[in-house]
């Protein structure tokens, strides 16, 4: 089994016990993503919209630091504090994501880290001619 660690300073840096991913042979586990910016490690400004983008806009740099896309990402998984949000997930997933669309989950959450509104994670199967 091969295993690494994968760490770029293109998303938040972790604020926990924790790595941005682990890539264990051709799977990546990305960990929760919340509305952090890289540079500043404070929450953005804007609505949830705004929140939305910014998750995914680390989530893809964590993603191309392990090698691959969001092509490549099978399951993601999507926290909530108001699950009325999720058709602005929708709307916003589909600027990021095309078909086929990887399996995913919505889950309403009471409260999220820094009391953001939105928190992201997801698993990534690379494609072999991914592999560095």
């Amino acid at each position: 089994m091969s295993r690494e660690i994968i760490q770029t300073d293109k998303a938040p840096q972790a604020i926990g016990t924790y790595s941005q991913a682990v890539k264990v042979n051709n799977t990546v586990y990305l960990s929760g993503q919340i509305p952090l910016h890289p540079e500043t490690m404070e929450v953005v400004d804007g609505d949830i919209g705004v929140q939305i983008r910014r998750v995914f806009d680390n989530l893809k740099a964590v993603a191309e630091a392990a090698g691959g896309d969001f092509y490549d990402i099978v399951k993601l998984n999507v926290f909530l504090t108001d699950l009325a949000n999720f058709p602005i997930v929708n709307q916003i997933m589909s600027e990021y994501f095309g078909q086929p669309y990887p399996a995913r989950a919505a889950i309403g959450v009471k409260s999220l880290p820094k009391g953001v509104g939105v928190e992201m994670d997801a698993i990534m199967e690379l494609r072999d001619d991914y592999n560095i």
